[in-house]
């Protein structure tokens, strides 16, 4: 692993922000992410940034992109293939993440992104069961957007510290799990006390 981490704080600053673009696009469109989990190619672009080497906006925006589209490709195939694609692949890992995905509905795309399986094959999954386009990109967009945004601030705020901040990653998809659902407890919190202040006095 360091031989290929080195190899890429050598190559030119464009060729990285390629590399993190192309990694997190291949996760869920070609389930890399088994292979080499995303995450760890935006936190390495977070280091370079904070070296200076590239600009952060660019890393950001590789991130970003690459999970988004990377994903919906994932979907795409999904819906061209249908669940007998997934389940030939996953014969046993399949049916908890079909059940999984008729539970939590579109959202599960968002929380797909806590850990690098899930990464891989939710999108996928989610076009096998038939999700509408529009639900999936409009989660896709925001865990894309979260997750890329998350993992390259890690590298960037690390800096030489990386060693550490990849033992974290793994982690840190935890932890981005636990804060999305912080969050998501605290906006429905949020709806039901307004909901309750505006109703009418009986």
């Amino acid at each position: 692993m360091q031989r290929l981490i080195d190899m890429f704080f050598s190559i030119p600053a464009g060729w990285a922000i390629g590399a993190v673009f192309a990694l997190t696009c291949a996760e869920a469109s070609l389930f890399f992410g088994f292979v080499i989990p995303g995450e760890i190619a935006v936190v390495l672009g977070g280091v370079l940034a904070s070296r200076g080497t590239t600009r952060l906006g660019s890393v950001l925006a590789a991130a970003v992109a690459g999970a988004i589209i990377g994903d919906f490709i994932g979907f795409l195939i999904g819906r061209r293939y249908g669940s007998g694609f997934l389940e030939n692949l996953f014969p046993r890992k399949w049916p908890p993440v079909r059940a999984w995905i008729k539970r939590r509905g579109a959202p599960a795309v968002f929380l797909g992104r806590s850990t690098a399986f899930l990464r891989a094959v939710v999108p996928t999954a989610a076009g096998a069961a038939r999700m509408s386009p529009a639900r999936f990109l409009l989660w896709n967009v925001l865990g894309g957007a979260a997750w890329g945004t998350a993992f390259t601030l890690l590298g960037y705020f690390a800096g030489e510290e990386y060693e550490a901040a990849l033992r974290w990653a793994g982690r840190g998809s935890l932890a981005f799990l636990i804060l999305v659902m912080t969050v998501a407890a605290v906006l429905l919190l949020k709806r039901s006390l307004i909901k309750r202040w505006a109703a009418p006095d009986s």
